[in-house]
């Protein structure tokens, strides 16, 4: 039988500073805390995928990190609202591709390592439009 990898279930990202890095994710982001078992890692949930936060542990720099990115239903105003609510905007949302059957739009922020974060929008024609 051949291994098949399947659907993402956590993503570590490197952060300088845990507690810092989750009142970014669980706060401005409003991701689901799930436990701190050490003052170096946190866990939260988004939807399917679990979000591992870690300090530089043998692997990983702060700040280069992969992207992370999390689908929403309206880019502009839920950017807006993290913005509000205290992310870093890096680039304003903006159409990335245009589909056969959609717009895709994306838009970034920053973390307070400088971690980028994406939003991404599947905007779909109105039926009859």
């Amino acid at each position: 039988m051949e291994p098949r990898l399947s659907h993402i279930r956590q993503i570590a990202i490197t952060v300088g500073d845990v507690d810092t890095a989750l009142a970014f994710y669980r706060d401005a982001l409003g991701l689901t805390f799930l436990f701190q078992p050490a003052p170096t890692l946190a866990f939260l949930q988004a939807g399917d995928v679990r979000l591992m936060l870690t300090t530089p542990q043998g692997a990983g720099a702060v700040g280069a990190n992969s992207i992370l990115y999390f689908t929403v239903d309206d880019i502009v105003a839920t950017q807006s609202a993290l913005v509000a609510r205290g992310a870093t905007e890096e680039r304003p949302p903006q159409l990335a591709a245009r589909m056969p059957d959609h717009e895709l739009w994306t838009c970034f922020l920053r973390d307070p390592d400088g971690n980028l974060v994406g939003l991404m929008e599947e905007k779909r024609e109105a039926s009859g439009a």
